[in-house]
């Protein structure tokens, strides 16, 4: 298995042509020169929540194939580590990624358990990472880091999704579902704390659970006017077919992980229909531009982390751009940077957080079968 993710890896990489001259070493170690760097993707592109991760690696070959056409004679390649969001196999891909010199930094890892896994190894390596989607705030705590976070974590989405939930819907009895992972349960914790006791209960499904037979029936025997599900989009839209199918009429809300149209499509669009998606991450039309571009390129709309993905490759080719040729000095760059970015004005904190005034949480409602973005933010506190 090791094996055969590492062909496909080779096999989707931009290769280079490293131009005479630039190599060199110094005290920080190896260096490939500014024309023989890359940077790596880090996240799923097979397995069931693959469509995320083709959003981001979509938006991030975009980023580096424009910088490219722009500079011809000194290109950066592009290489794909596929975790198929699971956490087990992200040790070994972050030990590679740390191996190969050339490597300048890292777009991703893309959720939060595979970034728990590998963050530590891909730090210890001193590879820049800028993560596109994963949300569990604890990924920005432990001291120093090389870790960077280009969208809200869930300590801003979970208080606003239950402020949604609670001004908005006007919920009366919410019942709290999650799915036991990192993301999940950490996303369903933060809005029952917020919504205190309008949680009249709550229950746990396993990732691969594809009977809900029991949650159902608890569902029903708690009679809910919201059901809040903490998860990714695959399993959401099974256990929604099946509230639907058992009469459950509750308002259907989820986070981020489920803002992806492979929703609607297991769910099927009239059980789908109304459903309630947040997530810290802007509405990709809101940028006519970025749009017209991916369609150009892809055939389709940027989807959800898509223009994230975008911007955390943009850093790290300005950093480049720049002559951050080696890693303790990209790392410097992308801790100070600041400019305009697709998504948001980009500048960290000092954990890798975006700077508050850049976060912003959004929902989002199924209507006709398409996810569509609500005309404004949820508003703050």
């Amino acid at each position: 298995m090791r094996s055969a993710r590492w062909l496909t890896a080779l096999t989707m990489t931009a290769l280079l042509a490293t131009t005479p001259g630039c190599a060199g070493t110094d005290a920080h170690g190896p260096d490939p020169g500014r024309c023989g760097l890359r940077v790596a993707f880090f996240g799923s592109l097979t397995g069931e929540s693959m469509n995320l991760g083709r959003n981001m690696h979509e938006g991030a070959l975009l980023a580096i194939e424009e910088h490219n056409a722009r500079n011809p004679a000194c290109t950066v390649g592009f290489v794909d580590f596929d975790s198929q969001g699971d956490p087990k196999q992200a040790p070994e891909l972050a030990q590679q990624v740390v191996a190969d010199p050339t490597i300048i930094g890292v777009v991703g890892p893309a959720f939060s358990g595979e970034s728990q896994a590998g963050n530590p190894i891909l730090n210890q390596g001193g590879v820049s990472t800028i993560t596109p989607a994963a949300t569990d705030p604890s990924l920005s705590g432990g001291g120093p880091s090389t870790f960077h976070r280009m969208l809200g974590s869930d300590a801003a989405q979970g208080p606003a999704a239950a402020r949604y939930i609670r001004e908005t819907l006007r919920a009366r009895k919410v019942f709290v579902i999650d799915d036991t992972s990192s993301y999940g349960r950490g996303l369903s914790e933060l809005v029952m704390k917020e919504l205190g006791p309008l949680v009249a209960q709550s229950a746990s499904a396993q990732p691969n659970m594809t009977d809900f037979h029991g949650v159902v029936a608890e569902v029903e025997s708690a009679a809910p006017d919201v059901v809040f599900f903490g998860g990714y989009y695959a399993q959401a839209g099974r256990l929604l077919r099946e509230l639907r199918a058992a009469g459950v009429t509750a308002t259907f809300v989820s986070g981020d992980a489920v803002k992806e149209d492979g929703f609607v499509r297991t769910a099927g669009a009239k059980a789908a229909e109304g459903a309630v998606l947040t997530c810290p991450c802007r509405p990709p039309k809101q940028d006519p531009e970025f749009s017209r571009r991916y369609r150009a390129r892809f055939g389709h709309e940027p989807g959800t982390y898509s223009a994230e993905a975008y911007d955390s490759a943009a850093v790290f080719l300005r950093g480049i751009a720049a002559g951050r040729t080696r890693r303790p000095d990209m790392e410097k760059f992308v801790d100070d940077y600041s400019g305009t970015g697709i998504t948001t004005q980009i500048q960290f904190t000092g954990n890798g957080e975006l700077v508050n005034s850049s976060v912003a949480v959004w929902a989002y409602r199924v209507r006709g079968g398409q996810i569509v973005a609500d005309d404004r933010p949820i508003p703050r506190n």
